[in-house]
């Protein structure tokens, strides 16, 4: 079943988990599950294009994986710029999808600062899709630096500290430029959000998959999309009949 267009989510967010997990059942590498995880991204990313949702936004290295054991950590950034490659990012280019990139950029390896900001750059006037590839980011972090840029405000003299509410706030954050995410999915069966987007997740939808990360398949997406077309979205005001209050 195909849901009703005007039912889609219009921002959908993904935390990619159960890469390791998924090649460890298979007696492989975790960078062998990186690199399948890296084909499901690209898979999502054209199911978006072709169904229209106009931002997409994927938490691919969080603040906390820099603790895992340095060889993933080397390998996990090797596929980065593997896939940031030109080629492979001028298939998404010519379909007008642009990149976007979020995090804290200050650990990052000079070639794949250059790397992000050229795809940035390349795709900078395009019209379709927006990806947002989430690198070395925390929800916290977010937060913290957003409550930050406000302060300088303060500080400068540019607003008074009375000024300063949710909307402001938002605005500071790494996605202040786009909607709040609609949809959430979390792949590898576990139930939490891992620090990702938490001022932005006010109202989002959550949907769960049991799969690992590599083995999310279109047809898994189309699931989360039904599901998410036949919940009833109050915002916490709209009261639905026979339902409770939120």
């Amino acid at each position: 079943m195909t849901p009703d267009p005007t039912k889609l989510p219009a921002h959908v967010a993904i935390i990619m988990d159960g890469n390791g997990r998924w090649a460890r059942q298979r007696g492989k590498p975790v960078k062998f599950g990186h690199r399948h995880g890296a084909e499901a991204a690209r898979s999502v990313v054209e199911a978006c294009v072709e169904r229209n949702i106009p931002y997409l936004t994927l938490f691919a290295f969080s603040n906390e994986n820099w603790m895992r054991p340095i060889a993933e950590v080397d390998g996990l950034m090797a596929l980065f710029l593997s896939v940031l490659k030109r080629n492979e990012i001028n298939q998404f280019h010519q379909k007008g999808v642009k990149f976007n990139f979020i995090g804290k950029r200050d650990g990052l390896a000079p070639k794949l600062l250059r790397s992000m900001d050229e795809v940035e750059g390349l795709t900078e006037h395009n019209t379709g899709t927006i990806v947002t590839v989430a690198v070395d980011y925390g929800g916290r972090w977010d937060i913290t630096e957003a409550a930050v840029a406000l302060g300088r405000q303060v500080e400068a003299g540019q607003i008074r500290s009375s000024d300063i509410d949710a909307e402001s706030l938002r605005a500071q954050t790494s996605l202040g430029r786009f909607p709040d995410p609609d949809l959430c999915i979390r792949t590898g069966g576990e139930k939490r959000i891992s620090n990702f987007l938490l001022w932005q997740f006010a109202y989002t939808e959550f949907y769960f998959a049991d799969c690992y990360w590599p083995e999310f398949t279109e047809a898994e997406f189309q699931r989360a999309l039904e599901e998410f077309a036949s919940r009833q979205r109050r915002f916490g005001t709209t009261q639905v009949e026979g339902a409770g209050d939120e």
